[in-house]
């Protein structure tokens, strides 16, 4: 194992209990911190590349602070949030699928993934720094069971435009306006271009030179009562440079725009009156012109049950179905994904999970259709003083 994964994966370990402590000190409100860690051990039993087994790893450390908390001004938050990924890239290497099994596949790299100050007020909340898009934008809280990448943010935005996403974020600045109870708007604007891991191995090395905007905008709605539902509708606009700057002087320099449509909604269907089971449903669009995208439009829908084998409710079956709509191939990628989550203990989870990949097409190669499983454990350590 590489000395970076070694030391980060150290701090994950030992940090916690040291911030537990002064969060203590600090009147248990001050500091929060989570550490956090995703393996996947994935198998591709038929089809695509390669046939076999392999491991992949996440590890996160997320530490905040409260500056009303710790006595200086009122509404203030700092973020931070460093990660190190490790292990094999199945979909990139062995597999060949375009929407990638596994939604923590990244390579090997240790970085800085979230840095941002927020400040909260009434009506708005307004946060600076290197973000995470998927956050806040474009993310369905149901989709978030699956594993397959395509149910995070949808492939019309990621594989499309230089999105800030994992693992590859970037500066921006956002705002999401409290519109009412119901009703929320959000904005923001980031970086055209972030520079990618080659030139900027841990992210933080940020060059603004001919990068040109990426411009959100997202409307929610969210519904109450027994059956709580949220809907959203978002737009983009990605402004880049057409032509390389070494071959066109800066005044002459010619920008393209791209963009964007989607829609996402989670909401529940069945709930009884008594006890924590659920039936939920969720679904996913996205649409970018044809003839300046690879993938032109996406559809996702998917069904989560819960509280099946745990009398909380926190575990989760589900079943969901990713469809990218490709451009110049004589087919499109179909994912179909059943996934099973259990709890082993208050902060460790297991998860199984089963892949049929229709015509997978993240290569130039005409690949058979594949079937995958995967294993993955997830640990969540977090303190319990989180803001309030």
């Amino acid at each position: 194992m590489q000395k970076p994964i070694l030391l980060f994966l150290l701090a994950v370990i030992i940090l916690p209990s040291v911030l537990s402590q002064s969060a203590a000190d600090a009147g248990n409100k001050m500091i929060w911190f989570q550490a956090s860690y995703r393996g996947d051990v994935v198998s591709n039993t038929s089809g695509g590349l390669e046939t076999g087994t392999w491991y992949l790893g996440m590890a996160n450390l997320r530490i905040a602070f409260n500056t009303e908390a710790a006595g200086l001004w009122k509404g203030g938050q700092f973020f931070i949030n460093a990660c190190n990924t490790h292990g094999e890239m199945p979909s990139v290497n062995y597999i060949g699928d375009f929407q990638r099994v596994s939604n923590i596949e990244a390579g090997n790299h240790t970085f800085l993934e979230e840095l941002w100050y927020k400040q909260t007020t009434r009506l708005v909340e307004v946060t600076a720094g290197l973000q995470d898009l998927n956050i806040d934008f474009a993310y369905t809280s149901n989709g978030a069971l699956f594993l397959n990448s395509s149910f995070g943010v949808p492939p019309t935005i990621s594989s499309n435009i230089p999105a800030p996403v994992f693992p590859l974020t970037s500066l921006g600045a956002s705002a999401r306006w409290f519109l009412s109870k119901k009703s929320t708007l959000l904005t923001a604007v980031f970086d055209g271009t972030p520079t990618d891991f080659e030139d900027n191995p841990y992210n933080v090395h940020w060059d603004f030179e001919n990068s040109g905007l990426l411009i959100f905008a997202e409307y929610q709605y969210s519904l109450g009562g027994s059956r709580p539902g949220t809907y959203k509708a978002g737009a983009f606009v990605h402004q880049h440079l057409k032509e390389n700057t070494d071959t066109v002087s800066d005044r002459d320099q010619v920008y393209r725009n791209n963009y964007g449509l989607y829609v996402v909604a989670d909401q529940v269907i069945w709930k009884p009156l008594v006890g924590n089971r659920s039936l939920s449903v969720f679904g996913q669009f996205g649409i970018s012109p044809k003839s300046l995208n690879f993938n032109p439009y996406y559809a996702g829908l998917g069904f989560r049950y819960s509280g099946l084998l745990d009398m909380h409710g926190n575990d989760a079956i589900g079943l969901a179905v990713a469809y990218a709509g490709l451009r110049n191939n004589s087919y499109n990628e179909t994912t179909m994904e059943l996934t099973c989550k259990i709890p082993v203990m208050k902060q460790v989870f297991l998860q199984t999970d089963i892949q049929y990949v229709l015509h997978p097409a993240g290569t130039d190669q005409t690949l058979s259709n594949c079937l995958v499983a995967i294993l993955r454990i997830a640990i969540d350590l977090s303190s319990d003083q989180f803001l309030k």
